[in-house]
């Protein structure tokens, strides 16, 4: 009996229980086979037995597949992690101080790269002029090797250095800007200076305004609390970025109720001026100041007391007071004749004009980029910078103004001085065609009327 028992427990724990019924449904069928006899089974009992073969059909259930539903097979689907694209270019903008050695050597780079690269073209000489503010991009793929350089002086423009072979082939670059207008208006409270930045006018283009009306409005005694200027200018867009500031167009200035206008011209040999809507030209021999300041600390006078000596003097130039850094502008074009560090003059410029006239700029902070012995300028150009060096008392440029080495009263002597010319008859025909645009542009936007409803359309 435990036998039995233990069988029958073995069979009902490892056979399905489908399985059990057909085996049992087989057996039953065999026993009546064995009882029931067959037609002839009386008279031979000891025939052999006959098996008789019966197909019986068996249902065998075969685990299912297993079926996700085709809403959620989005949640049994593990994704590959997308790999960051990374950059191959290093881009490194130049610093005060940097130079090319360290450059490379901060990209991974080694001073025979630096070597070969600048040694491989005489148009590779460029390396030599970087200056801070140029971006520099490395192509350095695994290899370690530099494949690409691109020398971005502005967005606008650059050069791109290429590897072949064991060579570096050179080309430019020159991006075409896309042009913007902008129309400002401003209201003196203190200096032409101080006002334009106020109203985010590009400090280049306010100094350029003093120039362009720097022969004919004094802006150290002539501009009043009230008066007016407005400019109309170019700015330069890349790629939907602002890159650069273009060229002043037109611009005004009303000073005590009188009006100057001036407008940009290019004449058929390529030279630009300011000239008045009639073709009168708004340049001098001499801008009457050498720099938008706040006041005149001291004037001209041969018999001045000196503030340090305590002694009688002469003061052969004009003193004037500005914040240290602001920018000194030659006042008519020349060459540069010295360029240095002089005595009680501190940083001192000398520069040579046609006519026998000369200019002296001293106690400068230091001078701008570029600026040495022999380099000719142009009016309005940039110098250098107010400073205290030398016997200065304070932050002051001291100007001299000098006819056939005799020293002359800088704020007098300009009226005696005549103007540059007018345009001529035989060319005022391309002057009107090609300025009439650019003012009627200006006078619509400085029309009280049209800024109000602009204004109104804005908000």
């Amino acid at each position: 009996m435990k036998l039995i028992q233990v069988i029958r427990q073995f069979i009902l724990k490892y056979y399905p229980r489908d399985h059990m019924y057909i085996a049992g449904s087989m057996g039953v069928l065999l026993l009546i086979l064995l009882i029931i006899p067959g037609e002839d089974s009386g008279s031979s009992l000891a025939a052999p037995y006959q098996t008789t073969r019966i197909p019986i059909p068996v249902k065998i259930n075969h685990p299912k597949e297993l079926e996700i539903p085709a809403a959620n097979l989005s949640d049994y689907i593990v994704e590959e992690e997308a790999i960051p694209e990374t950059n191959p270019w290093q881009n490194i903008e130049v610093q005060n101080g940097d130079n090319l050695s360290a450059i490379f050597t901060k990209v991974g780079l080694t001073d025979q790269d630096l070597f070969r690269l600048i040694n491989s073209s005489e148009e590779a000489q460029i390396l030599n002029r970087v200056y801070p503010g140029y971006q520099l991009n490395f192509l350095i793929p695994n290899e370690g090797e530099l494949e690409q350089l691109r020398v971005l002086k502005s967005p606008l423009e650059g050069y791109l250095f290429t590897r072949t072979n064991d060579d570096y082939g050179v080309e430019e670059i020159i991006n075409e800007a896309e042009i913007q207008r902008a129309f400002k208006v401003g209201t003196i409270t203190d200096s032409l200076f101080m006002a334009g930045m106020r109203e985010q006018i590009p400090e280049i283009h306010i100094l350029e305004m003093a120039n362009i009306f720097g022969g004919v409005i004094d802006f150290i005694l002539d501009p009043r609390l009230g008066d007016q200027f407005s400019i109309l200018y170019d700015e330069q867009y890349f790629d939907g970025q602002f890159v650069g500031h273009g060229e002043i167009l037109a611009t005004r200035f009303i000073n005590q109720g009188r009006i100057f206008t001036a407008v940009r011209y290019t004449n058929d040999e390529g030279e630009v001026g300011y000239y008045s809507p009639d073709g009168e030209s708004m340049r001098k021999a001499f801008l009457r100041n050498p720099l938008d300041v706040f006041r005149i600390s001291s004037d001209f006078n041969p018999r001045r007391r000196h503030p340090i000596l305590n002694t009688i003097r002469a003061h052969k130039g004009t003193d004037y007071a500005a914040p240290s850094g602001t920018p000194i502008r030659a006042t008519s074009d020349g060459h540069i004749i010295r360029a240095s560090r002089y005595g009680s003059f501190g940083n001192l410029v000398i520069i040579k004009h046609a006519g026998g006239f000369e200019t002296k700029y001293a106690h400068l902070s230091r001078f701008s980029r570029g600026i040495s012995r022999g380099d000719r300028v142009r009016q309005g150009e940039v110098i250098g910078y107010v400073g205290t060096t030398g016997g200065a008392t304070g932050p002051h440029l001291h100007y001299e103004f000098l006819v056939n080495g005799v020293h002359q009263n800088p704020r007098t002597i300009l009226d005696k001085l005549p103007s540059a010319a007018a345009i001529e008859a035989d060319e005022m025909e391309r002057f009107r065609e090609q300025t009439s645009p650019l003012l009627r542009q200006f006078e619509q936007l400085s029309d009280p009327r049209l800024l109000s409803l602009s204004q109104r359309g804005a908000n």
